[in-house]
């Protein structure tokens, strides 16, 4: 495997603690150990249209969907550098893994916000409950004594056919009916429906279908406001948690850089390694190797990368410091995040689109990683909360003064 200086950047909060570090290498090389069982299941994983189980249960055992989860209920509440670098690692097996295990992972800690009560609902007596979930509000709601009585449907739910809950966005409406909030409610599965409707070009194997409810009554205690949590206004009763006092919008983004991190990765590892057994067709080189163009071609990607992850932990770093020091990041830095996000993302894309071109025509065989790496980076890089043109946008009327017109999601 390729040790190339991305696997080792060091960009971190300055008051990181040994303790952290050690466990975040802990966890990254728990990550490692089964990176060749996914690479082996990812075929099987796309052809099946879901996360094979194997997967799952490995790094469940690995106790890689703790991270994110309250110590105070068994969880190893890790920071969101941690969360980077283990979907990262994963990526570099099986792109759909990664991102349903980043999707389930962002959820415990968006559970993590709600009120004790909630959160007890969820784990303390299945401390293993893995959660899903859609911000999206795409749904009606009706208040009922003591919560809301749901109906709707949400997709791309990621990581719903390996979850026991589900957070799910809604309009909240008051007594008469009228639209006063946008909630995020915690929902069991056993309430909820699965609709089959994932049939897509990349990440086909991430399962991410739509959930459906009918006349689902949800307990007030499990319903969280979005607005407020974008202000930084948490539910939560545990202000001493550092992880949970991190920035709503910065947190749900950065984390989607993780999966594009792995994925360009993993292609330049793959390419760097095939170079020397590969010729260039039509040429006189009998290796790739020899090629001038395939060594700017590597040297161009392996700068892409380098910068995706230094953008990307950059960020990291500033929710992280932010949240260690109970400030709650102002809309320019949050704004910054998005922009450092959406870069980390055209950059990984980048580099994979070079890699792709420098490996030649065989990157599109079927039984290549490279052209499943290039599907799931083109279709994984297109979510909306990432898009690096939206993120410019934001970022720059930020800095113009301009705090609204574009997306409430900063």
């Amino acid at each position: 495997m390729l040790s190339t200086p991305t696997s080792g950047c060091s960009l971190d909060r300055p008051g990181t603690s040994e303790e952290a570090r050690t466990l975040r290498a802990d966890l990254v090389g728990r990550a490692r150990d089964i990176v060749p069982v996914l690479a082996r299941n990812a075929a099987r994983t796309e052809e099946q249209r879901r996360v094979v189980e194997e997967n799952i249960s490995l790094a469940d055992e690995a106790g890689l969907y703790s991270i994110m989860k309250p110590k105070r209920l068994g969880g190893l509440e890790t920071d969101i550098r941690t969360k980077l670098e283990v979907s990262r690692e994963l990526a570099r097996g099986c792109g759909s893994t990664a991102w349903v295990s980043t999707l389930m992972n962002v959820c415990s800690f968006f559970a993590g916000l709600f009120p004790d009560r909630a959160q007890r609902d969820v784990w303390e007596s299945s401390p293993g409950a893995r959660i899903a979930g859609v911000l999206a509000p795409s749904a009606e709601a009706t208040r009922v004594d003591g919560g809301y009585r749901v109906t709707g449907s949400w997709g791309w739910a990621s990581g719903c056919l390996h979850a026991q809950w589900a957070v799910v966005g809604f309009p909240v409406p008051d007594d008469r009916g009228e639209i006063v909030d946008q909630g995020l409610a915690l929902v069991p599965m056993t309430d909820l429906r699965i609709e089959d409707t994932w049939h897509v070009a990349g990440m086909r194997g991430t399962g991410s279908n739509t959930l459906v409810a009918r006349d689902v009554v949800i307990p007030e205690h499990r319903v969280i406001s979005i607005p407020a949590a974008i202000g930084g206004r948490y539910a939560t009763e545990h202000t001493d948690e550092a992880l949970y006092r991190s920035a709503f919008v910065p947190v749900a983004a950065v984390v989607l850089a993780g999966p594009q991190l792995g994925l360009a990765q993993a292609a330049l590892d793959l390419v760097v390694e095939k170079a020397p057994k590969r010729s260039v067709s039509y040429t006189f080189y009998d290796t790739q190797t020899e090629a001038p163009t395939v060594q700017l071609a590597v040297a161009k990607a392996a700068s892409l990368v380098d910068a995706a992850h230094l953008f990307a932990y950059r960020a990291a770093a500033d929710i992280d410091q932010a949240a260690a020091d109970g400030t709650y990041p102002d809309y320019v830095a949050r704004a910054r995040v998005r922009m450092d996000t959406g870069a980390a993302i055209e950059n990984a894309r980048e580099a994979i689109r070079v890699l792709v071109s420098a490996h030649g025509a065989g990157s599109f065989a079927e039984s290549s990683p490279l052209q499943r790496i290039w599907r799931d980076s083109e279709v994984a890089s297109r979510h909306a909360v990432i898009s690096p043109a939206i993120s410019s946008e934001v970022y720059g009327r930020a800095l113009l003064g301009l705090t609204d017109g574009v997306t409430a999601l900063v």
